[in-house]
């Protein structure tokens, strides 16, 4: 699984106006679970981006004032109006304990059903699994070459080794739908 660097300062007040104050610097509140106890720090909004705006999942490296620590994102708050950051809490991980983290799915393959006229629609772009860090794949592969026109491929027919899916096992993955024009080729036929 990919990694990031990011560095923290631990903060020594808590209080509400504290927090507005580190907003106001740049800054972003961040609590670290987890480990023995909690950890109160933040860090600059900037280092935020490469973290947030992608599709990847990262395993994240923070290093609070020289104590680096192996955590992954838990919980992110944005402000409803000028879609800021404005909260994060990190869950610490350790070898021996398993996490639980939404990953993204990434889908191999040309579906039979596309090259009969029907659209491909992906239905869940995450899948939420359950497994220890080192066996965190950075994607969930799913090959489609078999879906024809009308079927779908739902949370229940998947399998990745050392990792428990967490989803509703009906749940559908990815569909490939018949299009108008596939519906009367398919009546003419």
């Amino acid at each position: 699984m990919k990694t990031i660097d990011i560095k923290g300062f631990k903060r020594e007040e808590t209080g509400k106006s504290a927090t507005k104050q580190l907003r106001q610097a740049g800054s972003v509140p961040c609590v670290l679970y987890g480990g023995e106890e909690v950890a109160h720090f933040s860090t600059p909004q900037k280092d935020m981006r490469n973290l947030f705006y992608t599709p990847n999942v990262y395993i994240v490296k923070l290093n609070i004032d020289g104590k680096e620590v192996n955590a992954i994102l838990q919980d992110v708050q944005f402000h409803p109006v000028t879609d800021e950051v404005i909260h994060i809490d990190f869950l610490q991980i350790k070898d021996d304990k398993p996490v639980v983290i939404e990953i993204p799915v990434k889908l191999e393959g040309f579906a039979e059903g596309v090259k009969a006229g029907g659209k491909l629609q992906l239905e869940m772009r995450k899948l939420k699994v359950k497994a220890l860090a080192k066996d965190l794949p950075d994607t969930l592969n799913i090959n489609i070459d078999h879906l024809g026109l009308g079927k779908a491929t739902q949370v229940g027919e998947l399998n990745f080794e050392n990792l428990e899916l967490l989803n509703a096992k009906n749940a559908v993955v990815v569909a490939v739908r018949l299009t108008r024009a596939a519906r009367a080729a398919q009546q003419k036929a």
